[in-house]
C-alpha cells in the first residue's frame, strides 16, 4: 500500500498545493538549458509538493526587529497571505490545513527548492505530522533591509514531503581513505580519465563527445565502461501524484495513462 500523505483544509480556505515541477526560470535561462543536464538538481526540484501563493503582494523590512519593521502591501482587491507575526525581520505565511502522514512519519517543510532569491530566505522545519493537531507556518526572513520583495499569485512560497523519522539517527557514518577500497577507487580513477578526456574532446570540431554533447554516464546508470551498475530504481524523473480526494485520484491517473497510451 502506498504511503498516505492527507492535508485537510480548514473550513473556508483554499490552499493550493501542486508537485513541485522540474522546470526554474534560471535554469530556462541557461545556455542550451544546460542547467537540466544535471540530473540530481532535477530531482531534487521536483522532490515533494510546493504549496502556492493565493495572491500576490510586496513585503519589505526596515532592519529593525519590532512588528511593524516588516510591511507588507497586497495586490489591490486581495489580501496578502503573509503578515508579520514574530518580529526580527521574519515573514509569516500561515498554511490553513492540517497534514497528515502515515505512523512514523514526519513533514520537511522549508522554502521552495533550487529557487533562490534575493534579500530574502526560506526557513526549514520538521513537524510530527502523524499525531499533531496543529496547523503550522512557513516563516521567511529577510536578509537585507529596504529592499522590496515580490511574491506573485501562484508562486511556490513552502515546500514539503514526508521523511521517515528516526531514519538518520539510525546512519552510523564512517570515512575511509578511497585508497582503502581499491574497486572504488579503480572507478573513480577511471571515470576521472574519461571526463578529462571528454571536456577535452568537446573542444574538438567533428568529435564524439561535441556529437553527444555531455557525458551521459550518471543520468544513464552507467560506469566509465558504460556497463549499468545503477540499482533497478534508478530515475531520471519524479512523477508525484497531486493532492485530491482519493476517487478524484483514481480518475485523475487512468486519465493520465490514457493519454500516455502509444497509438496504434
Amino acid at each position: 500500500m502506498p504511503a498516505k500523505l492527507t492535508a485537510y483544509v480548514l473550513d473556508g480556505y483554499m490552499v493550493n498545493i501542486r508537485p513541485a515541477p522540474v522546470e526554474r526560470n534560471w535554469m530556462e535561462e541557461t545556455g542550451e538549458r544546460f542547467a537540466y543536464r544535471c540530473l540530481p538538481l532535477n530531482i531534487a526540484n521536483a522532490y515533494g509538493w510546493e504549496i502556492l501563493c493565493n495572491s500576490g503582494f510586496t513585503a519589505e523590512w526596515n532592519g529593525e526587529n519590532d512588528l511593524d519593521a516588516v510591511s507588507v502591501l497586497p495586490d489591490e482587491g486581495t489580501t496578502a497571505p503573509a503578515i508579520s507575526h514574530f518580529g526580527s525581520g521574519v515573514l509569516t505565511f500561515h498554511v490553513p490545513c492540517l497534514f497528515r502522514t502515515e505512523p512514523g512519519y514526519d513533514l520537511m517543510v522549508q522554502g521552495p527548492i533550487n529557487r533562490p532569491r534575493d534579500a530574502i530566505v526560506g526557513l526549514t522545519g520538521i513537524i510530527e505530522t502523524d499525531w499533531s493537531p496543529y496547523s503550522f507556518t512557513m516563516n521567511w526572513i529577510f536578509t537585507t533591509a529596504a529592499t522590496p520583495v515580490r511574491f506573485e499569485k501562484d508562486e511556490p512560497y513552502c515546500h514539503i514531503f514526508p521523511v521517515r523519522r528516526g531514519e538518520l539517527e539510525a546512519v552510523a557514518p564512517e570515512m575511509w581513505a578511497l585508497s582503502e577500497d581499491p574497486e572504488l577507487k579503480r572507478a573513480h580513477d577511471e571515470w576521472t580519465a574519461s571526463r578529462n578526456q571528454f571536456n577535452t574532446d568537446l573542444k574538438q570540431p567533428g568529435s564524439e563527445a561535441v556529437a553527444e554533447r555531455w557525458q551521459k554516464l550518471y543520468y544513464h546508470g552507467l560506469d566509465p565502461g558504460r556497463q549499468r551498475t545503477s540499482p533497478p530504481d534508478h530515475r531520471t524523473r519524479l512523477r508525484l501524484k497531486p493532492f485530491a480526494r482519493p476517487g478524484e485520484a483514481a480518475d485523475s491517473d487512468a486519465r493520465r495513462q490514457e493519454s500516455t497510451k502509444p497509438s496504434d
